[in-house]
Parts: C-alpha cells; structure tokens; sequence
C-alpha cells in the first residue's frame, strides 16, 4: 500500500512538473515574442528615421517658403571668386559667382539644389527680395540651406536663360551652366521645409490648456471621493462612471467635443476647430486618469499621518492640504506623466476637434496639428513619407522616456524625503 502511494505521488509529481514546463515555456515563448515585436518596431523606426532627423528638422517649418529675389545690373556681373581651401569637395562651385551647391532629397522626396556656401563678395548677396509680404524689398540675407528652385542669368552670347531644379537641373549642371553665365538677374528660391517646429508647439500648447483644464478638476475629484464622499449609492455611481468613461473609444471623443465643446470654444472666439477645442477634449479624456491614479495615491497615506495631524489641532481642509497632498505628491506626478503621454500620442479625437492642416505659426483659437497628428496627415496621402513620420516618432518615444526618467527622479528624491 506504501509502495502504491509512492508510485502515485512520483507520476503525480512529473504530471506537475511537465505542466509547470509547459506552461513556463509558453511564458517565456509569450514574453519573447512580444519582446521581439517592441525590438523590431523600434529598429524599423530608428533605421527609416535616422535618415532625416536633425535638429534642423526640428526648428524647420513644415512648408517651404517660396521668395523672388532681384539683383541690379551693375551688381550682378560675373567675377572671379577663387574656391576656398576648406570647401568639402562634394559641394560644386562656381568660380564666376562665387556660391557653392549640391545635391539634397527633402523630407518629401523632392530632389533639391542645396546652397552651402556663398563667397561674402558674391554678387549674390546683393540681391533684394521682390515678392510681396513681410520681406518685400529687404535684402536676401542668408542663403545657407536655401533651394535653388529657379536663377535667371544671362550667357555669354547674350540670351537669358534659367537653371535650377525647375528646369531638372542637378548640382553639378546647375555649375556648368552658371559659369558660362555673364550675369544673374533673378532667383527663385525656397526655405527647406519639411520641419516639425509648429506641430511641436501646438503639442506644447495642447498639453498646457489640457493639464490646466484637467489638474485641478481630476485631483479635486479625488480628493472628494476619498477624503470626503461617504460610501452610498452615489458614490457608488460616480466610480462607475469615471471607469466607464476611462473605457470609452477617443474617437468618441472627438465627436462629443465637435457636438457639445464646440460652441463654449465659439464664445471665446474660435470660430472652427482649434487648439483650444482639442486641449478641452482631452482634458474631459484626461480626467479618469487623473482621478483615479490620484485617488491611488490618497489611498497609500497612511492613516496614521491623518490621525496625527488631527490629534494635533488641525482640521480636516488643514490635514488633506498640509499632509495627506504632499505625502501623495508622487503618485500624483505620475499622473500627471500619464496624462502627458495620453496628449503626445492621442490622435483620434484631436483630428476632429483639431484638424488635419499642419501649421506653422500654431495659434490658441485656430487649428493645427500635434505631432502625432502630423504622422497620420503625411502618412494618410497619395505619397506616405515613412522617413519622416519615424523621425518623428522618434522625437515623440524621447520625449516619454524623458518624462518617465524626470518623474522618477523627482519621486525618488520625494520618497526619500518623507522617510527623512
């Protein structure tokens, strides 16, 4: 009977032991797989975005800027400006006039003729700009990382031409045809473009009204239900609903606030969608983050603290504001950081309250675009731009692993202070 027992137990126990194996070979096949997938996501993006991703690209405009430049007769004669020693020698230049070119792929695949360098004698830069608007009739400045679209120039035989990327013409064609030029009339050229800097300050905007809306509103909430709100059927209510609120879609979102945040946004002037229509929307998504990663956080103090506190005299507003808040402080950044990384990546919602049409010079009461927005709008037409939607994802993974490392600094330094 012993001996049976034992039998028993043995298969038993490799049973258990080939379905612990089993099981933690899933675990860790599940675990791989998915750690896999992460990796080979970021090396895609890391490989496509590394491409374009300068700080130039950064501090850019999205849209080129087109401008018409002249230059007076007696200033646009050839001349002879001899090539400087330290010019890299994959830049073609032009001895008669002084500048130096080469070749450059923009953000939006377009081939371009790059400036980079121009002789300060160059009749160049005498040039003034002729079109009209902020610029007109101010003198052309720096022509570093300009884009040659089109140069009127006069040759030898006395007839005028033009050369630039408008007539196909590449660096090294643009040269030859430069150097056998007597003079230069006109220029057409562009700014670079294809630059984030707008959409990072609408982004920058967008997350200001949304915590400013949100903050107050979420942790007042918090406090309320934890430190103040008896359990009844109210309350009750109002946890289920801030969970059923954390749970609906972001699209719906966005059409709730066209429906029903739109016309509060009107009485402040924004007459269409804008910055400050998203920042109020979020903010409404916001709020069961906020409230319920605050509320987290109250639950942790220790009640000894509040007991403290009030054997000592201080009333309850005095107890939540001077002790419960500050001991809470941590858990509250973190909400604060969820919050933030909610605003960066959402796109959903924003590309109804917001707009799809990437600006430049991003106003309050006017519609723009967040940085993730902008990855949907250059992803979403007839030419997806993968280059710079994963440079800019990029930007976007920096910025929440530098929240995430500052939060966890700034909690650490407050979780050692307390227990000092």
């Amino acid at each position: 009977m012993t001996n049976k027992k034992l039998i028993d137990f043995s298969k038993n126990r490799q049973k258990r032991k080939r379905k612990d194996f089993i099981s933690n070979l899933l675990t860790y096949l599940a675990a791989g797989l998915a750690t896999a997938v992460l990796v080979s996501i970021f090396i895609f993006v890391l490989q496509r975005g590394s491409k374009v991703l300068s700080w130039q690209m950064i501090r850019d405009d999205y849209w080129s800027q087109n401008f018409l430049a002249a230059i007076d007769e007696t200033d646009a004669q050839a001349g002879n400006f001899e090539r400087p020693a330290d010019l890299d020698s994959s830049i073609y230049y032009s001895e008669r006039f002084g500048i130096g070119v080469t070749d450059r792929v923009n953000q939006q695949k377009q081939s371009l003729v790059e400036i980079h360098y121009v002789h300060p004698d160059s009749p160049i830069n005498q040039a003034i700009i002729t079109t009209p608007g902020e610029y007109f009739e101010q003198s052309i400045g720096d022509m570093l990382e300009k884009n040659i679209t089109r140069m009127s120039i006069v040759d030898q035989q006395g007839a005028t031409m033009n050369i630039g990327t408008q007539v196909q013409d590449d660096a090294s064609s643009f040269i030859i045809k430069l150097d056998s030029a007597t003079q230069i009339n006109t220029i057409f050229y562009q700014t670079a473009g294809g630059g984030i800097w707008g959409s990072l300050r609408a982004t920058l905007i967008l997350i200001g009204i949304s915590l400013l809306i949100a903050l107050p509103i979420g942790i007042a909430a918090a406090v309320y239900l934890h430190e103040y709100a008896k359990p009844n059927k109210a309350t009750a209510f109002m946890r289920s609903s801030i969970e059923m609120l954390s749970g609906v879609p972001s699209i719906i979102f966005g059409l709730m606030g066209v429906a029903v945040l739109f016309p509060i946004t009107t009485v402040f002037g924004a007459n269409s969608l804008s910055i400050l229509l998203g920042g109020i929307t979020m903010a409404v998504m916001l709020l069961p983050i906020i409230i319920r990663q605050t509320e987290e956080s109250l639950i942790v103090v220790p009640n000894g603290l509040r007991n403290a506190s009030l054997s000592l005299g201080a009333t309850e507003t005095q107890t939540i504001f001077k002790v419960v808040l500050p001991t809470a402080l941590p858990g509250i950044i973190s909400a604060v950081l969820l919050a933030v990384s909610r605003v960066i990546g959402e796109s959903a919602a924003l590309i109804y309250t917001m707009g799809t049409a990437i600006s430049d010079n991003p106003k309050l009461l006017q519609g723009a675009t967040s940085l993730a927005v902008q990855i949907w709008s250059i992803m979403s037409g007839e030419q997806p731009n993968f280059e710079l939607a994963s440079a800019i994802s990029i930007i976007i993974l920096v910025v929440v692993l530098g929240l995430n490392l500052t939060v966890k600094v700034i909690t650490g330094r407050l979780n050692r202070k307390w227990k000092v």
